[in-house]
């Protein structure tokens, strides 16, 4: 099969050519797997669907971290603190990392609505938890290893680990700063 017929094929048959093709080696990719990626409206729309993910994501820890800020410094001026800040602190970033998860959810499940930006192997249907489930693994670095993307949706999943990891070390070192201006307060 020449180059240019290959590049015409939807992704459903890149993937069939790609398993059906024997390779030499792991470390050379395939024609088939190169094809996935030659798509550049396809790819840039992952790009910028990932850029706008990421910033909402960012936007909403940040705003959020503010949000709770204030309110504990409004708190704190008309009430002593207590053990209670702690479990505030902790609900209060759980929401926010799940709003986060479902921000990532919610692109994966409106990108992979067209077909041409890849597919997520393993997953048993396209219901929009499921996209919602695989974000979360993702976001927290679990990666439970039921579930793979194929395709340039792999940029979101790459992407999203990392934003997730960072989300994450912001909020413990939140947590660390609001536990210690608490037990600061107390001492």
């Amino acid at each position: 099969m020449s180059t240019e017929a290959l590049l015409q094929l939807p992704l459903s048959l890149h993937l069939q050519v790609a398993a059906a093709t024997p390779t030499a080696s792991a470390a050379q990719p395939t024609l088939s797997s190169l094809a996935l990626y030659a798509n550049w409206p396809v790819n840039l729309a992952v790009v910028l669907a990932t850029a706008c993910a990421v910033m909402l994501a960012v936007l909403i820890h940040y705003e959020g971290l503010q949000f709770f800020t204030s309110m504990q410094a409004a708190k704190r001026e008309s009430s002593r603190p207590g053990r209670r800040t702690v479990l505030y602190v902790v609900f209060w970033l759980l929401g926010l990392h799940i709003a986060e998860i479902w921000t990532f959810g919610l692109a994966y499940h409106f990108l992979l609505q067209w077909p041409e930006t890849g597919r997520i192997v393993g997953l048993p249907s396209t219901h929009i938890f499921d996209h919602i489930y695989f974000s979360a693994t993702v976001f927290t670095t679990v990666g439970f290893g039921d579930l793979s993307p194929v395709g340039p949706i792999r940029f979101m999943a790459g992407t999203e680990g990392l934003t997730g990891f960072l989300l994450i070390g912001w909020s413990a070192s939140f947590t660390y700063l609001e536990m210690e201006t608490l037990w600061r307060r107390r001492g």
